[in-house]
């Protein structure tokens, strides 16, 4: 499945609405899908991921939006993730 088939841009928000968000894209997917989570800031960046693997669900990548940026909690990452 596409990954840009699902997508969220939690860029704006805070914890813990971020991985609430999150979720409920995961619960709206059938199982295998995959999505792709625009997220920022280093609150985000640590408890999305990991609050989406304590689900059972994959996290494909977490990476920085702009592959020449080096990783900086300041700058949008792209996470993919795939339901499980």
């Amino acid at each position: 499945m596409n990954p840009n088939e699902y997508f969220i841009d939690i860029t704006t928000d805070v914890c813990p609405l971020t991985f609430v968000k999150t979720k409920l894209l995961l619960e709206r997917m059938p199982p295998g899908a995959m999505a792709t989570v625009r997220l920022r800031g280093a609150q985000p960046l640590d408890n999305v991921p990991r609050s989406v693997r304590a689900h059972g669900h994959d996290v494909i990548s977490l990476t920085p939006e702009d592959a020449q940026a080096a990783p900086d909690p300041r700058l949008p990452h792209i996470m993919i993730v795939r339901r499980c």
